[in-house]
């Protein structure tokens, strides 16, 4: 005779992780109605959940839309996973000073197989749509993927990016060889409205002590509002982080 083993939870727990599960799965922000209707919990007891894992920086509540995503804190529990932790760390610091003196919002993006990865963001205090959110893949045409295409080594990121030049033109291929090249000189990229309109970005890279591309710093916000120009004040400033930050890694010129 067999006797089964039944495996003991805390179900507290499990309804957490489902909570955090269902916010992963949906890959859009959720508001407070949506979560309740795919947990079928009492309006109480989804606020008591909800509010526990924003306390642990695990899911985030936008202020402006009321639409909860998953939070900066779960991605740093992921990224000690994958060793990009400590990236992760560095950085908080230079975002919160970055942020506090442009009004912009930062993130950090990560090489992928699938393209640049956000994995942070830090948003300033107004509310905008930036068309990203963490966890998005930024295209080959965003800032973020000329610094990519400029400073990434990584074979597996060469094959996003061939995938990506497919979709563009002869124009378009010109153009984004050349935004390249001023990228590799200049340590800086920037964009026009790349992904949704009246908003603009730019972005620089942090490198490692052999030069490999750890991630990049980009600026969004409202087009009129983001330098287009290394020699611009924020540009510099924030050129000037990501330059602190690479020292860290031990990158020199």
């Amino acid at each position: 005779m067999t006797t089964e083993t039944k495996t003991i939870g805390i179900q507290s727990l499990q309804i957490g992780l489902n909570i955090l599960e269902i916010l992963a799965m949906e890959k859009k922000p959720l508001k407070f109605t949506d979560i309740q209707n795919l947990t079928a919990m009492t309006k109480s007891n989804l606020y008591k959940y909800l509010s526990t894992l924003s306390q642990f920086g695990l899911i985030y509540r936008n202020p402006h839309t009321n639409a909860y995503t998953l939070g900066h804190k779960f991605v740093q529990l992921g990224n000690v996973a994958l060793g990009q932790s400590s990236l992760i760390e560095v950085v908080i610091p230079y975002f919160k000073m970055i942020t506090e003196k442009t009004n912009l919002t930062v993130l950090l993006a990560v090489p992928s197989t699938k393209g640049p990865l956000i994995s942070y963001i830090l948003s300033a205090d107004y509310g905008i749509n930036i068309g990203a959110q963490i966890g998005t893949h930024l295209p080959l045409s965003s800032s973020t993927g000329v610094v990519f295409s400029a400073f990434e080594k990584d074979v597996l990121m060469k094959e996003w990016e061939e995938k990506e030049l497919s979709k563009f033109n002869e124009s378009e291929f010109k153009q984004f060889q050349s935004e390249k090249e001023k990228t590799r000189g200049l340590f800086f990229a920037s964009k026009t409205e790349p992904l949704i309109k009246h908003v603009s970005s730019f972005s620089v890279p942090i490198l490692n002590f052999n030069h490999g591309l750890l991630g990049a710093i980009t600026i969004v916000g409202i087009t009129e509002t983001v330098p287009k120009s290394a020699d611009h004040p924020t540009g510099k400033y924030v050129l000037n982080a990501a330059k602190e930050i690479s020292e860290y890694f031990g990158f020199t010129k």
